[in-house]
């Protein structure tokens, strides 16, 4: 397919066909990476940065700030209470 570098503000741009764009599940304002290679301009969906997967016990440290054994020993952080929802409105089993 051939298309024209066209003035866009005080930029240049090139548009994209929608056949295009579905052919490689992109759609407005997805971010993607351009790069200039070997004469040519390569324009590709970023790289995924995974992040590395935590314990529970690691995401609750890094929430209260606090070592696990001294989370599980503070009975202030949960204190099990009943929760007043009301009267039924509809037709719930109670």
């Amino acid at each position: 397919m051939i298309t024209t570098i066209q003035k866009w503000g005080n930029s240049q741009g090139v548009r994209l066909p929608k056949v295009i764009l579905e052919a490689v599940f992109l759609e407005e304002n997805d971010p993607v990476e351009i790069v200039a290679e070997n004469d040519s301009i390569i324009i590709r969906k970023p790289a995924r940065k995974r992040r590395a997967k935590r314990s529970l016990e690691e995401r609750l440290e890094v929430f209260y700030q606090k070592p696990i054994d001294e989370i599980l020993a503070d009975d202030d952080l949960y204190a099990p209470t009943e929760v007043d929802w009301g009267k039924p409105v509809g037709k719930e089993v109670w």
